[in-house]
């Protein structure tokens, strides 16, 4: 059985859960991260010594770090639904995958956390207010690119769509501003249909 370690309001764990759920495959989830602790444990850490969620144990195969895990997931499955077998699309999807965590998380961070985990009072909003203009410049780099595919690799959905799909998420939710991105709400809005993206990723922000 396939066990994941994460909660479920981690963008990261999302990540995972929305794959597997893409690929029908049987999994259990345990509380960890967060309130729920567990991450600082010896034998959490002998698993992950990052301390960091998500971490799956698969038949005593030990994998961390989210994007590594839904690209495992996606080869294993071994059903060719979100791994795409054209060089060109698996390089374009992994691309994308690897934008999320180098230029679009890093964006948006800021704005997530001083708007969902910060108090009020706490907030920095000179730098929020940064973090919104320069979520605003990826995603328009992405609304670009959108402007001529469907999805991120192509003209169907992909692995590439899952990191981004689930930090997108937060930007949609998120109570501000939103300049017109007609592409990336035209993507959004096609992956707002999939069962699994509404179960698992759109969910209220915390």
């Amino acid at each position: 059985m396939l066990v994941i370690w994460g909660r479920k309001n981690s963008i990261n764990v999302q990540k995972v859960l929305w794959c597997c759920e893409e690929l029908g495959l049987a999994y259990e989830r345990r509380d960890a991260g967060g309130a729920f602790g567990v991450v600082n444990t010896p034998e959490y850490r002998r698993m992950n010594p990052n301390g960091l969620v998500p971490t799956i144990e698969d038949d005593g195969f030990v994998l961390w770090e989210s994007n590594a895990i839904v690209r495992y997931l996606a080869r294993k499955s071994g059903k060719g639904q979100l791994l795409p077998t054209d060089a060109h699309r698996s390089a374009l999807a992994e691309q994308w995958m690897d934008w999320q965590v180098s230029t679009f998380w890093p964006a948006i961070r800021v704005l997530f956390l001083g708007l969902i985990r910060t108090p009020v009072e706490q907030r920095d909003n000179a730098a929020i207010e940064a973090s919104r203009n320069g979520t605003l410049a990826a995603l328009r780099i992405l609304d670009q690119w959108l402007q001529h595919h469907a999805f991120v690799a192509g003209d169907s959905f992909s692995i590439g769509d899952i990191p981004l799909g689930a930090g997108v998420w937060r930007w949609m939710a998120l109570p501000i501003e939103r300049p017109a991105l007609p592409n990336v709400q035209r993507w959004f809005d096609a992956l707002a249909q999939r069962t699994a993206y509404k179960d698992v990723v759109m969910q209220p922000l915390s």
